[in-house]
């Protein structure tokens, strides 16, 4: 090994990315083997190799003793003295023990595992690269199909598409350009396998990151994000600044960002709501585009009553309840559409129940209050009004000649302020109480 040695190790490194300390390691490590190969010794050893000139040494390791009793592990202390005057007892010496040549055998194992060594690099970086993109949406090319699973050349790496993961309806033919999600990253003894996704809700997160830079800089910020992929989306947005419209900065001018989004997924539907930390206004705007007239919601349950005009119901519940479902997915909510119709009737319903269940009830209630008033009313007027009634009673009797009825009824009170006393021996005041002698 010489210079060529290390001009070829720098090649490598601006090739392949792999840093020239690492392969010069990874052939020292595989030098020790080929030497204990070729020699047939288990003696401890270390090979090192100069960095500019590449001249490889071997150093046998022994311990330093006042009486070595094995010659391969161990060396006396008055030779290693002659070595470095620095050593002492129970130190670890290096004696150089670099043969002429190692021989064919030696330099083909070298070669072996310095190439096994280098895989095995580029492995790493390659897993390395891929395992921090993971959530990340990367651009490949359609290599072939195997098995119903797509092979997708990442440039450096396949990436493997499973059928779960392929949306319904795409047809994915060779050459075709892709943006996939990485969902995974795993370390094999065949290098990293990679397995991306284009029904993953992430994919559209990152769609929207690219395309959008409210998004990108932290202004806009998405909430959440509910999908059927190849179908529908839907995607609550939040804006940070009063002064920034979160849905009009997805759109975009004339529709063109959310338009390039909905070309990458082929079609795909996409409603952009805005997010609100109010339920009920949230639950509403999720159910776009169908208008709401109300929404009741209960906490404890998490649940939601909405009610749509009847014309709306359908586009509220959507084809085969899909907006339905993705407004609760959305939400986090358990949402219960009903149309002003069937809210009515629900509550003519209730109304009707309550009104049978609570007639005898209320007539018994009401009863009893009525007998209560009319006695606590008996009991005033016997003891206030009492006298009053009376005289009215008396009045109608003789009602033909008000005249003596008055005068027989009352006598008046004299100069002396007198009181006078009732003519008619059927006085009321005598009936009550009589006079006294």
């Amino acid at each position: 090994m010489n210079a060529e040695l290390i001009r070829a190790l720098d090649q490598l490194e601006k090739e392949r990315g792999i840093e020239k300390e690492v392969l010069i390691e990874a052939i020292e490590a595989a030098l020790v083997s080929a030497y204990k190969k070729d020699f047939g010794t288990s003696q401890d050893v270390r090979i090192s190799i100069d960095r500019d000139t590449g001249e490889v040494k071997v150093f046998a390791l022994k311990k330093v003793t006042a009486k070595p009793m094995d010659d391969n592990s161990e060396i006396s202390l008055e030779d290693a003295l002659k070595l470095d005057s620095r050593y002492e007892e129970n130190d670890i010496a290096e004696v150089e023990v670099t043969p002429r040549k190692f021989g064919r055998i030696a330099a083909q194992t070298a070669k072996n595992v310095v190439l096994q060594r280098i895989r095995e690099t580029e492995r790493n970086l390659i897993f390395e690269e891929y395992y921090n993109k993971e959530g990340d949406i990367v651009t490949g090319i359609v290599q072939r199909i195997d098995r119903r699973n797509v092979i997708i050349d990442l440039g450096k790496a396949e990436a493997i598409m499973l059928p779960s993961e392929q949306t319904n309806g795409e047809e994915y033919r060779f050459n075709d350009r892709l943006k996939v999600y990485i969902v995974e990253v795993k370390k094999t003894t065949k290098g990293p396998q990679i397995l991306v996704s284009r029904t993953h809700p992430g994919l559209v997160k990152r769609l929207f990151e690219l395309e959008v830079p409210e998004i990108h800089d932290g202004t806009v910020e998405i909430k959440s994000i509910s999908r059927e992929a190849g179908s529908r989306t839907k995607i609550a947005v939040y804006s940070k600044d009063p002064n920034v419209d979160p849905i009009g900065a997805c759109v975009g001018q004339r529709g063109t960002r959310v338009q390039a989004i909905v070309d990458e997924l082929r079609g795909e539907k996409i409603d952009i709501i805005k997010w609100s930390s109010d339920p009920e206004e949230y639950i509403s705007s999720s159910l776009s585009p169908a208008k709401v007239v109300r929404v009741d919601i209960d906490e404890e349950t998490r649940t939601a009553r909405v009610i749509v005009p009847d014309f709306q119901l359908s586009l509220a519940i959507g084809k085969e309840g899909q907006n339905a479902r993705l407004a609760a997915r959305l939400t986090g909510w358990k949402i219960d559409i009903k149309s002003e119709s069937q809210y009515r009737a629900a509550i003519e319903q209730q109304i009707f129940s309550m009104g049978v269940s609570d007639d005898e009830g209320a007539a018994e209630e009401a009863e009893e209050d009525y007998e209560t008033d009319n006695a606590e009313e008996y009991e005033e007027g016997y003891e206030e009004g009492y006298e009053e009634g009376y005289e009215e009673e008396f009045e109608e009797d003789q009602g033909e000649n008000p005249e003596e009825d008055d005068a027989a009824a009352y006598d008046g009170t004299d100069d002396e302020g007198d009181t006078g006393e009732y003519a008619d021996e059927t006085d009321p005041e005598q009936d009550i109480e009589p006079e006294q002698e």
